[in-house]
């Protein structure tokens, strides 16, 4: 990724950074007695991947949750469900992972019944994939109190149904944070949720307990090559769980968390995102930034488009901020220097979440704010050079476009409609509209595996003929992991490069990415992950 040196053969690291990157005999004439020299037997070496966007707390939670991805019919599903109650008949509540939208076919949506007739007397529930859906059965639903109907926020639902009871399905985090609150894992979740602190304030033990929840996920993510973490959830208690981890000595990734601002807080809960800011903007461990949510998902009917649904010819979704209120906060965190994330995935928020950002242009002045709208699954042609004409970083996911990694095309292709194909997960069009683009897999929404990013990137297959071709390079895609999501987190004057100097995060693979097939790219493993010049994950010994 440093254009003055595209390729090297070796490289020497010292006092966590990168001393020199050249030939062979160069890089071994620094060697000394006591120096551990690694062969790469071949592999690629590249910069260490930075995961723009993760969900690790929440993430590493889930790990031991049923995971449905790939089941589909309802034989399946109950075989799957009801193997895992087996093998946990102790477990107060069951939670299940990745259920697809139409994970009984691509015409019936999941109810409660169906679950009642998988597992009548004990709570059950299962999660979208995207996190933006639950369905849980009358045991959960009645333990949650949720089943008779609960009034909630903009933007959030619980489907009842024509007995006046809930059908099951319950859209967004408001509408199935009861249930969330049953699994035991309620202070993973809090800062996707609700963004606030434990209370009451966890004991020495559940502190512990928590803090080997997030040690699980970052050893997860550095077995797939990831050096840096863009979370994308926070609050104040994941930033102090994550530095008592470093005070152990056991941080071997960098983490960035942000103060997750809510629709129902007032303004002056950013003077929390202030003091983040000011006290965690250490290489390690960094605040810095606000994320939002301005609408859900495709299909829920919960993201917020600019035309109706194509399959719901009266419905454009409901924003989680109106499109003035989203200005005011815009300017007001720009005001205090802090970036801002935003989570908006149809064309109508794209465009209210860009107006806000021009908004805080016109009032505070143009800087180098660097803020990011997340996902950007629909947009229009009218928006795309906005973002290279606002500086706004495009953070987009190569596994989430149905039919590139694990989402199916169907329900998606048809609720987005066929007039915005040309304009959905449009990573071509953006970039060549100016837009800088980072990559990520929004783990545990998607598979964590940035070789599998990698090829999802590089493969993406076109829905029709007549679409604009999408994919990416092969070195576009690495440096949407590496360089650009340095650039997004500020970082890019010491990250995303293997350059003399900068600090030594980089991961070793298997075998050599340029020459393998890209449909092979996810046969590849990683040997070895670096971070500040200290090992994270090694696979085998590679020492020489």
């Amino acid at each position: 990724m440093d254009e003055a040196v595209p390729r090297a053969d070796a490289i020497a690291i010292a006092d966590g950074r990168i001393l020199a990157v050249g030939t062979k005999g160069e890089i071994e004439a620094l060697a000394g007695p006591d120096t551990r020299r690694i062969d790469g037997k071949g592999g690629s070496l590249l910069p260490g991947f930075i995961e723009s966007h993760m969900h690790l707390f929440s993430g590493a939670a889930e790990l031991e949750d049923l995971h449905l991805g790939g089941v589909k019919g309802f034989e399946a599903l109950k075989t799957a469900v009801t193997d895992y109650a087996a093998r946990n008949p102790d477990a107060p509540f069951l939670m299940a992972q990745l259920a697809d939208y139409a994970i009984l076919s691509e015409k019936e949506r999941v109810t409660r019944h169906h679950l009642d007739a998988i597992l009548p007397d004990r709570p059950f529930a299962m999660s979208a994939a995207d996190h933006h859906t639950v369905w849980a059965n009358t045991a959960a639903l009645e333990a949650a109190g949720l089943l008779q109907g609960k009034a909630l926020g903009p933007g959030n639902e619980i489907v009842m149904g024509e007995d006046g009871l809930a059908i099951g399905e319950l859209r967004e985090s408001e509408a199935f944070g009861p249930v969330v609150a049953l699994t035991g894992k309620e202070r993973a979740e809090l800062g996707l949720r609700t963004g606030g602190e434990p209370d009451p304030a966890p004991t020495p033990q559940e502190r512990a307990a928590d803090r080997a929840i997030l040690k699980q996920g970052l050893k997860f993510a550095a077995r797939h090559g990831i050096t840096s973490i863009h979370n994308m959830d926070g609050n104040l208690y994941t930033l102090e769980l994550l530095a008592e981890i470093e005070a152990e000595g056991a941080l071997d990734l960098r983490v960035k968390v942000p103060f997750h601002f809510k629709n129902f807080m007032q303004p002056q809960a950013l003077d929390k995102a202030s003091r983040m800011a000011a006290t965690y903007k250490s290489d390690w461990l960094s605040s810095g930034f606000v994320k939002m949510f301005y609408d859900g998902v495709l299909d829920g009917w919960t993201a917020v488009m600019v035309e109706p649904y194509a399959d719901k010819p009266d419905w454009r979704g409901e924003p989680l901020f109106s499109p003035e209120r989203f200005k005011e906060l815009a300017i007001e965190i720009d005001r205090r220097g802090l970036q801002i994330a935003v989570h908006a995935i149809g064309d109508g928020a794209v465009r209210a979440v860009l107006d806000g950002y021009e908004a805080a242009r016109e009032a505070n002045g143009a800087r180098d704010s660097r803020h990011r709208i997340e996902h950007i699954e629909v947009t229009t042609p009218a928006d795309i050079p906005r973002f290279a004409d606002l500086g706004v970083v495009a953070s987009m996911q190569p596994p989430h476009p149905p039919g590139a990694m694990d989402f199916p095309l169907e329900p998606t292709i048809s609720v987005i409609g066929r007039d915005r194909w040309p304009y959905s997960y449009a990573w071509r069009s953006l970039k060549e509209a100016g837009a800088q683009i980072c990559f990520a897999s929004d783990w545990p929404v998607a598979d964590i595996s940035v070789l599998r990013g990698i090829k999802a990137a590089v493969m993406r297959r076109k829905w029709a003929d007549d679409l604009e071709d999408q994919s990416f390079t092969l070195m576009e895609a690495i440096e949407g992991y590496t360089a650009k999501g340095a650039h997004a987190g500020f970082a890019d004057d010491r990250l995303g490069r293997l350059v003399p100097g900068y600090l030594a995060d980089f991961v070793l693979l298997d075998g050599n990415i340029e020459a393998i097939a890209p449909e092979a790219i996810d046969t590849l493993a990683v040997s070895m992950t670096v971070c500040g010049g200290k090992v994270s994950h090694e696979a085998d010994s590679t020492s020489g």
